[in-house]
């Protein structure tokens, strides 16, 4: 998987809630910071024989 960069462009002033909560939980916290990303993908869960059976 190819890594990335991600950059916070404009400032978190007057964004929503939830948006400024995604932006740091990324590492950005000023304007023009920039982070390394490497994305993974959720493999899912491997079921049980068992589960089948009701």
């Amino acid at each position: 998987m190819a890594n990335l960069r991600i950059k916070l462009v404009k400032s978190l002033n007057g964004r929503l809630d939830s948006h400024i909560a995604t932006a740091q939980s990324l590492g950005l916290h000023k304007r023009s910071a920039t982070r390394p990303y490497s994305p993974t993908i959720p493999r899912p869960a491997a079921r049980s024989p068992r589960s089948a059976i009701c």
